[in-house]
C-alpha cells in the first residue's frame, strides 16, 4: 500500500468513532428519556426512600429534560438531532454514575448510600457537554462553561426533593470531584484543539468533517483541504470506439476518486461519465488517494480539460484477449495499434490499490518492447487488505508475460457494442449514480464482454458469480471493474465506511442485471474504429504530506484523549469508591 492510502486508513479509522453516534434523532430521543427514568427510579428507591414521588418525578424531569434539548439548540445554534444525541450520552454518564453508588454499598458495606453520587454524576453530565459542545458544535469554552449546566442542574431540580438541593450543591466532597471534572473536560478540549500544531484546529477540522457527513456541505473542508494542496499535472487517456450506432469508451484518469464523499473528487467518476455522455467506463488507474482532488472548483477545471484532449493513436484493429494466470493474479490484455490496455485483479483474494512501483516497471518493460504505451487498469473488483509483495510481484509478472503473448498476437478487425443500465432503473445503495454499464467487442468471428460498475469495489466472489452467470448462458466474459467511486448513497456504519457492490445487492440480480446488458450490447453492435486520446490537465491535488499531517494530528489528539480517558476514569473511581 502507498504511504497516502495507509495515511487515509488510518484517518478513516479515528472517524469510524463518529458511528456511535445513533443512526437517527428518534433513537437518541428514545434512549435520553429511557435512561432519564432509569435514573430518576434509581434515586428515589435507593437514594430518597420515596418511591411514592416517582408518579410526579418522571413526567415533570421528561419535560424538562425535552425543553433543555430544544434550549440547548437555540442556544447552541445547531440541529435539534445533535441536541438528542448530547442528551442521550450525557444522562447515560449521570445513570453509571448513580448504578457506581448503589454498587459502592454492596461492594465496600458502606453504612449507607450518599446522595453525593447523585450531584457527581450531574457534574460529569455537564463536564461531557463542555467537550461536546466545544469539539463537535465549536462553541467557545467561556460558553461551554456558561451553558454545560443548564440541562442537568434543571433536571437535578425537577425530580431531587427541594429540601436536599441546598445540602446537595454545597457539599464540599461533591463540589471538589464536580469542579475537578469540569476542569478535565476543560483541560481536553484544550488541548485536543491545539494536537494539530500549524494545520487547523482540530475541533475545526472535526466540525467540518460532520458538517459535510451530515449536512452535506463540504465547503469548509474543501477550503481546508485545498489550502494545503500542492499543484500538479494529471494524465488522462481516452480509448474512443467510434461505431455506426454508437460511441464509447474507456477512460482512465490518473486522478483517485476520494478522499471522502461529499468531499471533493468523491464522486469523480460519474462526474467523468456524465460529461462524456454516459457513454464511457472510467476505471481505476494506478494511484492513490494522494491524486484526490480537494475541491468543486478543482473538479470543475479538470472536467472541463477533458474537452480538450488531443488524438495521439486511431485505428480499426486489435488483438484478441490474453489471460495470463500467475497464481492469485489473473491480467487480461489487448493491444491497440501500439497501445497496450492491462486490467490487473485478484479477485476472489481481494486487494487494494495496486503499488505504484507495478506501473513504473509495466511502462519500462512495454517501451523495451516497442510499446507506445502501457495503460494499466487496477480492476478493484474484490474486498481485501494490503497488497503483499509476492502478490504485488505475481501481478508484475502476469503482466509482463501478457505483454510478451500481446506482441505475438495477430491484429483483426474490430467491432463494438455499448450499453448503460439506465433502461433497467436499478435501485441499488451498493452503486453509485452510474450504475453498471458493459461493452461488447466483436474481435474475428469471437465476442467478448467487459463489465463496469460505478461502486467502490466489490464484494468478494461477486466477479466469478458474474462470469459463472455469463458462461453457463454461452457469454465470455472478459472482467467486470469497479470505478472506486467514493460517493455513497446513503451512510454506511460498518468498518469500512461505505457499501460495496454485492454487499447489498444480490448476487443473482446484479448477474442478471450484467446479461440483460450483455444482450443489449450485442444486439447494438457494429464495425467501430478507435481513436487513443490523451489529455495532461494543471489541478491541485491533496498529495501525500497532507493525509500524512491529519494523519498524524489525529494520532496526537487520540493519544491526548486516551491520556484523559484513563486519568477521568481512574479519578471516577476513586471518587465512587
Amino acid at each position: 500500500m502507498t504511504e497516502s492510502s495507509d495515511n487515509v486508513s488510518r484517518i478513516h479509522k479515528r472517524y469510524t468513532l463518529t458511528n456511535f453516534t445513533p443512526s437517527s434523532r428518534h433513537i437518541s430521543l428514545a434512549v435520553s428519556i429511557i435512561v432519564a427514568c432509569l435514573t430518576i427510579t434509581i434515586s428515589m428507591i435507593y437514594y430518597f426512600k420515596n418511591s411514592d414521588s416517582l408518579l410526579f418525578s418522571i413526567p415533570i424531569t421528561v419535560s424538562v429534560l425535552i425543553i433543555t434539548q430544544l434550549i440547548d439548540m437555540r442556544l447552541l445554534r445547531t440541529e435539534y438531532s445533535k441536541s438528542l444525541h448530547m442528551s442521550a450520552f450525557g444522562n447515560l454518564l449521570w445513570l453509571v454514575t448513580v448504578l457506581g453508588g448503589v454498587l459502592s454499598v454492596y461492594v465496600f458495606a458502606k453504612p449507607q448510600l450518599m446522595t453525593l453520587y447523585i450531584t457527581e454524576g450531574m457534574f460529569l453530565f455537564a463536564s461531557f457537554r463542555i467537550g461536546i459542545f466545544t469539539s463537535t458544535i465549536g462553541a467557545k469554552v467561556k460558553t461551554a462553561w456558561a451553558i454545560c449546566l443548564i440541562q442537568p442542574l434543571a433536571m437535578f431540580f425537577a425530580f431531587v426533593p427541594y429540601q436536599l438541593w441546598i445540602p446537595m450543591l454545597t457539599d464540599v466532597k461533591a463540589l471538589t470531584y464536580g469542579i475537578t471534572f469540569l476542569l478535565l473536560g476543560t483541560a481536553w478540549t484544550i488541548l485536543t484543539d491545539r494536537a494539530t500544531g500549524k494545520l487547523a484546529r482540530t475541533h475545526k477540522m472535526l466540525q467540518a468533517y460532520v458538517a459535510a457527513l451530515t449536512k452535506n456541505d463540504p465547503a469548509q473542508m474543501e477550503t481546508m483541504m485545498e489550502e494545503r494542496s500542492e499543484q500538479s499535472t494529471v494524465s488522462t487517456f481516452q480509448i474512443v470506439f467510434r461505431a455506426k450506432n454508437n460511441e464509447c469508451r474507456l477512460v482512465l484518469p490518473d486522478v483517485h476518486p476520494g478522499p471522502f464523499h461529499p468531499i471533493g473528487g468523491s464522486n469523480i467518476t460519474y462526474l467523468i461519465y456524465k460529461n462524456l455522455n454516459s457513454s464511457a467506463m472510467v476505471m481505476h488507474s494506478v494511484s492513490d488517494h494522494s491524486l484526490n482532488l480537494p475541491s468543486k472548483s478543482q473538479v470543475d477545471l479538470y472536467l472541463s480539460s477533458l474537452q480538450k484532449s488531443s488524438k495521439t493513436q486511431q485505428g480499426f484493429k486489435c488483438t484478441k484477449p490474453v489471460t495470463v494466470q500467475v497464481n492469485k493474479a489473473r491480467t487480461v490484455g489487448m493491444l491497440f495499434d501500439k497501445t497496450a490496455v492491462l486490467i490487473l485483479s485478484l479477485s476472489p483474494h481481494g486487494m487494494e490499490d495496486v503499488p505504484s512501483y507495478v506501473k513504473t516497471e509495466l511502462e519500462q518493460y512495454g517501451k523495451n518492447r516497442g510499446f507506445e504505451r502501457v495503460l494499466i487498469v487496477d480492476s478493484h473488483n474484490a474486498m481485501g487488505e494490503v497488497i503483499q509483495k509476492n502478490d504485488a510481484d505475481d501481478l508484475l509478472n502476469a503482466a509482463k508475460s501478457n505483454l510478451d503473448t500481446l506482441i505475438t498476437k495477430e491484429t483483426l478487425k474490430l467491432e463494438v457494442g455499448y450499453s448503460n443500465s439506465e433502461f433497467l432503473k436499478i435501485n441499488a445503495d451498493d452503486l453509485g449514480p452510474g450504475k453498471i454499464a458493459v461493452m461488447c467487442m466483436k474481435i474475428g468471428n469471437e465476442k467478448f464482454f467487459l463489465g463496469w460498475a460505478d461502486a467502490n469495489n466489490m464484494h468478494n466472489g461477486l466477479r466469478e458469480h458474474i462470469a459463472n452467470y455469463f458462461s453457463k448462458n454461452g457469454y465470455s466474459l472478459l472482467e467486470v471493474c469497479t470505478s472506486d467511486t467514493h460517493y455513497k448513497a446513503r451512510q454506511a456504519r460498518n468498518k469500512h465506511g461505505y457499501f460495496e457492490f454485492g454487499s447489498l445487492s444480490k448476487f443473482d440480480d446484479a448477474a442478471e442485471w450484467f446479461l440483460q446488458l450483455a444482450k443489449e450490447t450485442e444486439r447494438n453492435i457494429s464495425p467501430a474504429s478507435f481513436d487513443l486520446l490523451e489529455q495532461e490537465t494543471k489541478v491541485k491535488v491533496m498529495g501525500d504530506k497532507q493525509f500524512d499531517d491529519y494523519s498524524k494530528s489525529l494520532d496526537r489528539a487520540m493519544r491526548i484523549t486516551q491520556g484523559f480517558l484513563i486519568g477521568t476514569t481512574i479519578f471516577f473511581f476513586y471518587a465512587l469508591f
